[in-house]
């Protein structure tokens, strides 16, 4: 199913979600703005991510939605913002299958709602996005938590 798990490399449900396919073996990129600008200072080597000419973060969310098979946009609010708003926007327009998973709204269902995504889409390279951490504070514990339940039923 995923043989590649992209994300623009920001903290919060990007870097949860590259830490989890680096933990688990799985080849992981994306794009990342010039400078590897996050904001917690330059993105680490350790991430394979590829610069964008520009260092305007909207490049690099254009591109990950536009290079791959399907996006998953994790939130722990209902309402999607800013960037991860952008990535919904630019999933549709791309016409790449979308979800969002919102803790308040899906809880204890995210994970068998992100199983069921993955299933009927088969991506073969999926794009993983969400809210930065500073944003939304818990927001990568919300992705490495339903990462690993689908990861643990062999979802991926």
């Amino acid at each position: 199913m995923v043989k590649r798990i992209i994300s623009g490399g920001q903290t919060g449900a990007d870097r949860a979600a590259l830490d989890f396919a680096i933990l688990h073996a799985i080849p992981h990129g994306g794009w990342c703005p010039y400078g590897r600008w996050a904001e917690d200072g330059i993105i680490g080597p350790q991430y394979q991510l590829s610069e964008t000419p520009s260092a305007n973060p909207d490049q690099r969310t254009e591109w990950n939605a536009q290079n791959a098979d399907a996006t998953v946009i994790f939130s722990l609010i209902p309402l999607l913002i800013g960037g991860s708003r952008k990535t919904a926007e630019l999933a549709t327009l791309f016409g790449k299958p979308m979800l969002h998973l919102s803790r308040q709204i899906d809880g204890f269902e995210a994970a068998e709602r992100f199983a069921v995504f993955l299933s009927q889409h088969q991506p073969g390279c999926l794009n993983i996005a969400g809210s930065r951490e500073s944003e939304e504070p818990g927001i990568g514990w919300f992705v490495r938590e339903v990462l690993e339940q689908v990861w643990s039923r062999g979802g991926f």
